[in-house]
């Protein structure tokens, strides 16, 4: 069985997300062909699940992953960081085997 972990920093910031957008069940995340290490993380409000998403429940709010990113994320760890100015969502995920200078995208 996939594992997904949600940090409490994440969790505070999804929350505070769907408060400010005033609907939403949680959030959900899925991969994409990008950039020049191969896939990127895509979030998005998710308002319904789909019958094929694998839902993770942890510090109170939901995750929603879509079938095709399960594989690249199981095991992965959404924390929420700040770094000077910059504040965002990091996957912490063994799966990736390379990544981007830029950290946009990566290579599973």
């Amino acid at each position: 069985m996939a594992h997904l972990s949600i940090t409490p920093s994440a969790a505070e910031q999804i929350q505070r997300a769907l408060a400010e957008r005033g609907h939403g069940l949680g959030l959900r995340v899925s991969v994409k062909p990008s950039g020049c290490s191969g896939y990127s993380y895509v979030l998005d409000f998710a308002d319904q699940a789909a019958n094929d998403d694998t839902v993770f429940e942890e510090h109170g709010v939901t995750v929603f992953v879509t079938p095709e990113a399960l594989p690249m994320l199981d095991g992965s760890e959404v924390d929420y960081v700040s770094e000077g100015l910059n504040r965002f969502f990091r996957f912490n995920n063994p799966n990736v085997k390379d990544q981007c200078g830029c950290g946009e995208s990566f290579t599973v």
